[in-house]
């Protein structure tokens, strides 16, 4: 007799793939595989450049590592210009402790010679967009708390944002996703205010992770990858409207007023291959063009993709990249 055929078990929900991005992360119906970007590695003082870092615990779902540039010798109360920095990874990905960003940053603090603060906010999908945007608000809240006379935080104070934060340069950056996260966050501050009377001095938009049902030039640069961030974001933020949500689409109708985004300066760092490229060319000129007080600035990496400078950190552009920054923070 012929042996029956036996139907293979069905697939379990565990095996449907709702998102992957190869080789970075694959994110199935009921768990996440992340392949990149969450490795981690210790704080140091660099031996190349003279960057300290070290790490902080905000709070129980927020935490940072700080980076000090070497002060000069006999100058130990050194102020310095603070960067509170959002890293990219579209909401799922990255953390201010993987190899990538502190490579980053140990090179970028000593160009600058800036104070960084970058901030390790809960990833989704496994905590959905809007918690990015609340870990970043604790974070800011917490970098601000400093300006305080008589903190009545339990101690929760950093000697080095303590004693070399300078608060009439506080800036806000971050790449991608992370450039997202700073935009709503000054515009938080326009609607709430931080305490202390702490102001924000500027914005770094590096490759803003930005979208919209509008048609742009650049997303035909490649269409299979503007899909894919549009299937992404609805995976990070599963309460989203869609593509025109206010998280996401800053220019739509209906999103808070640019006009009243709470800083007076404002650079936006694009590259001429991404495909995000004409949504930050697009908030550049929106901004510009909304009766903003401010000023603003574009710089585009010739023939470069999406966060290049993080993947060819020694290349041309990004090199470029890194002094326009720097010269943005120091002016």
């Amino acid at each position: 007799m012929a042996a029956v055929p036996v139907a293979p078990p069905p697939a379990s929900a565990d095996d449907e793939i709702v998102y992957e991005s190869m080789p970075y992360i694959r994110i199935y119906k009921n768990r996440v595989e992340r392949y990149s970007g969450s490795e981690f590695v210790a704080a140091s003082t660099d031996a190349a450049t003279g960057v300290a870092s070290r790490d902080v615990v905000i709070s129980p779902n927020v935490s940072a590592r700080l980076y000090l540039p070497r002060l000069a010798d006999g100058e130990p109360a050194t102020k310095l210009p603070v960067l509170v920095y959002y890293h990219g990874g579209g909401f799922c990905r990255g953390s201010a402790f993987d190899p990538t960003f502190h490579a980053y940053f140990n090179s970028f603090a000593a160009l600058a010679n800036v104070l960084v603060v970058s901030v390790e906010y809960r990833l989704a999908p496994e905590h959905p967009v809007p918690a990015a945007y609340a870990d970043s608000w604790e974070a800011l809240a917490w970098v601000v708390s400093h300006l305080a006379d008589s903190p009545n935080d339990g101690g929760n104070r950093d000697p080095w944002v303590a004693g070399h934060a300078d608060f009439a340069r506080l800036y806000l950056g971050g790449e991608s996703a992370g450039s997202n996260i700073a935009h709503h966050m000054a515009m938080r501050v326009a609607a709430e205010g931080l305490p202390h009377g702490a102001q924000i001095r500027g914005l770094v938009m590096i490759h803003p992770y930005f979208l919209g049902t509008d048609k742009v030039p650049s997303d035909d640069l490649s269409p299979e990858m503007r899909e894919r961030l549009g299937t992404l974001w609805r995976v990070m933020c599963p309460t989203t409207t869609g593509e025109d949500d206010p998280l996401i689409n800053p220019l739509v109708d209906g999103a808070p007023a640019l006009a009243t985004l709470a800083c007076g300066r404002v650079l936006v760092c694009v590259g001429e291959g991404d495909v995000l490229r004409d949504r930050g060319r697009a908030y550049h000129d929106r901004l510009k063009a909304s009766g903003w007080q401010g000023e603003a600035a574009i710089w585009q990496a010739p023939g470069k993709d999406h966060r290049f400078h993080l993947l060819e950190p020694c290349c041309d552009e990004a090199v470029e990249q890194g002094k326009v920054i720097s010269d943005f923070l120091n002016r």
